[in-house]
């Protein structure tokens, strides 16, 4: 058994997909539900609560899709689920794959290609994140407006490897990853429901994890310029725009970044799951009049 194990570990590891891995997946989820989704949504920790708004739902656990991880955080629930949110067809993710859970990037991607081989114009993603901006407050919301890719600099990067045109060029543009429209309709969208106080734009980083960074980390991406940090969400976003999907992203601000030497502070999953909680409400219905209005 331990031999298996340990080869199984290493295959996934390394494993890689071809078109047709991604088309079989795709053709099994269009063959088992008439939802044809525009716009594709992925939950960060604690907050799978979004797939709950759902109308006509339809749930297809990870395990039982052909081809498909299987995400193994507490906070992430481990299905897709299609439905209706305000007059839109959409799928939603509730459970995330993490290059810290053993995935390579290619297997983190893979839901973003299917996605888009579903007929998805429009890819929202959530996260939750630690603030590194020293204005940000707790249960701020971020709109993302740019991200820094820590895994990417080291070569993890989703799209190395072969290009496969059917999906985009080989060289795709990053300087607009997040849609400019969509960002300003958002603002306007938490303008009108109240809760602007808390809105919040700026920089994500990610990181690999699974541990929280130390101070001096912390410091660095404060001088690189960014405004959270968290361990998500960037490789989804690379694939969405290389396949030519529009990106709209925010971060749930679930706690602040130690800087201080002196701090008794420290982070923990417990307090990124408690602040979820407290601003799911608000986060839910950001995103449901965000889609009322595209």
């Amino acid at each position: 058994d331990s031999v298996f194990t340990s080869s199984c570990t290493y295959y996934v590891s390394f494993l890689s997909y071809k078109y047709e891995d991604y088309r079989e997946t795709a053709d099994w989820l269009l063959s088992h539900t008439e939802q044809r989704p525009k716009v594709a949504i992925i939950c960060g920790s604690g907050l799978g609560g979004l797939a709950d708004l759902l109308d006509n739902k339809t749930v297809f656990p990870y395990k039982d899709i052909p081809c498909f991880p299987n995400s193994t955080v507490q906070g992430h629930a481990s299905q897709l689920v299609f439905g209706e949110l305000q007059g839109k067809q959409c799928v939603c993710m509730q459970g995330r794959f993490h290059f810290y859970e053993g995935y390579n990037i290619a297997t983190v991607t893979y839901p973003v290609r299917v996605f888009f081989l579903l007929g998805v114009e429009t890819l929202i993603v959530t996260n939750a994140a630690g603030g590194l901006n020293p204005n940000f407050k707790v249960g701020d919301i971020m709109l993302i407006k740019d991200h820094i890719n820590m895994p990417g600099f080291a070569g993890q990067n989703p799209l190395c490897g072969h290009n496969d045109e059917r999906f985009g060029v080989r060289f795709p543009c990053m300087s607009d990853a997040y849609d400019k429209d969509l960002s300003i309709l958002a603002k306007e969208t938490a303008e009108e429901q109240g809760c602007s106080s808390f809105i919040q734009q700026g920089v994500y980083c990610m990181v690999a994890g699974p541990n929280f960074e130390t101070i001096a980390e912390c410091r660095a991406l404060q001088k690189l310029g960014a405004d959270a940090v968290g361990m998500s969400t960037v490789p989804e976003v690379v694939v969405a725009r290389h396949c030519g999907l529009r990106v709209f992203g925010l971060s749930l601000i679930t706690n602040k970044v130690v800087t201080d030497y002196d701090s008794l502070e420290k982070a923990n999953h417990e307090e990124v799951l408690d602040t979820t909680r407290m601003r799911t409400q608000d986060l839910q219905r950001l995103i449901s009049n965000l889609l009322a209005k595209m």
